[in-house]
């Protein structure tokens, strides 16, 4: 407790000063510091290439993706500074226009409260504090763990009469919101395993939690999808047209609805401007932490197969425990050409090559790595991609610690919890 607040006080030093500064001045020194974090924070970096790589309906080229991860770091430092800014704002039309807030006005004031459903866009902040300062207002947020910290940053949140709402009491808590009269704000693009749901976005599954649609079709108020655009130092925010629940139809298959046409909104918008997005987060992930082990627990993997004939085939039927372990994940397999068509793994991208050179493709996708081979240079040419690890088959043994078949030794070395 002593260590948060003695950050909180620092952050508090270090980002005072900016309270004076112009935001196109805050955004200038933003974009620095969002490519100092591109070059000098692996972490971050990685995972905004391998997000924007996974984003397969982009069709980004390997330098597009390379910008736009760049650009998405430049924007959340810009996201990060502007809290400071935020804090002192006495008048948020002085930074933000909504183009078209006619709509959801008159709804407003047809006692039709109106579920704003909206992205990790440029400042996302940005839509409750103009929106609020506009119309009563409600919104979940996650709190973070430094409550110093988000007692700040509630406090800018709440600063203009809007209130916010954990997430563990969203939907009683939403539902009053709305009977009162004030519009109900949901981040809809998290990644979410435990939900229960899951839709394509920009070409893969993703999890994302259905509260907007099930508000919407239990009390009629319909959704409205927020986006926002920074842009010559100020914020432009855009609502699109209502999207209405047909109480008439089964919930289930109205939530299916609603949640596609939302996120089909909000994924359009990002398309436009993807480097205003957050592709530092784990939008795509598959599971929730109870079952894998931290460096384990990632959604894109490749699986390497060695050339050697007696090596290949011994592996072989231990590729379903692949399976069985990341069930949902999206996994690639290099195998040699010669034994590419043997190659049985469920929804799987089978990949063939014929020698070492072809396996060393400029490939962003993969965060996890499993080589079977022993060619040198893998380890190195992915790791300077995107690869958090690269496994071997020897690191395996280690971590499992046992001698046993290999799909034991993976289940042991990959697990939290494996009872043999």
């Amino acid at each position: 407790m002593a260590l948060h607040k003695l950050s909180f006080i620092l952050i508090l030093i270090l980002t005072w000063p900016l309270r004076w500064l112009p935001y196109r001045a805050i955004h200038r020194l933003g974009a620095f510091l969002g490519t100092c974090a591109y070059f000098c924070i692996p972490k971050f970096r990685k995972r905004a290439l391998s997000n924007l790589a996974l984003a397969s309906s982009l069709n980004l080229s390997a330098d597009q993706i390379r910008y736009l991860a760049k650009a998405s770091l430049q924007n959340l430092m810009t996201g990060c500074l502007e809290y400071a800014k935020f804090a002192s704002e006495k008048q948020i039309s002085k930074v933000a226009t909504c183009l078209n807030p006619d709509q959801a006005d008159r709804l407003m004031k047809e006692n039709k409260p109106v579920i704003f459903f909206c992205g990790h866009q440029s400042n996302w902040e940005i839509l409750f504090l103009e929106g609020t300062s506009r119309m009563p207002g409600v919104a979940i947020g996650r709190p973070i763990k430094n409550a110093y910290l988000y007692n700040w940053v509630l406090a800018i949140r709440q600063k203009f009469g809007g209130k916010m709402i954990a997430p563990q009491n969203a939907i009683r808590e939403g539902l009053r919101g709305l009977k009162k009269g004030c519009f109900l704000g949901i981040v809809g693009d998290q990644g979410m395993p435990d939900s229960g749901y899951s839709s394509p976005f920009f070409g893969r599954s993703a999890w994302t939690s259905p509260i907007a649609a099930m508000l919407c079709h239990r009390t009629g108020s319909p959704i409205i999808v927020a986006t926002t655009l920074r842009k010559e130092g100020r914020y432009f925010i855009h609502y699109s047209d209502p999207i209405w629940p047909r109480s008439e139809e089964p919930m289930e298959k109205e939530i299916d609805r609603l949640m596609r046409a939302s996120l089909a909104e909000l994924e359009k918008s990002i398309g436009e401007n993807p480097g205003q997005w957050l592709w530092t987060h784990n939008r795509w992930k598959q599971q929730t932490p109870e079952k894998l082990k931290r460096k384990f627990r990632h959604e894109s993997i490749l699986i390497i197969l060695p050339k050697e004939k007696e090596e290949l085939e011994s592996l072989l039927p231990c590729l379903s425990t692949f399976r069985e372990i990341y069930p949902h994940e999206f996994i690639t397999v290099y195998a040699p050409n010669a034994y590419r068509d043997q190659i049985d793994l469920k929804e799987a991208e089978i990949v063939g090559y014929g020698n070492e050179n072809e396996l060393l493709k400029e490939d962003f996708r993969f965060k996890l790595i499993f080589n079977f081979t022993d060619f040198k240079g893998v380890k190195t040419h992915f790791e300077k991609l995107a690869a958090f690890h690269v496994v071997t088959k020897k690191d395996l043994q280690k971590l499992a610690n046992v001698k046993a078949p290999l799909s034991a030794v993976l289940k042991k070395a990959l697990l939290r919890t494996y009872a043999s």
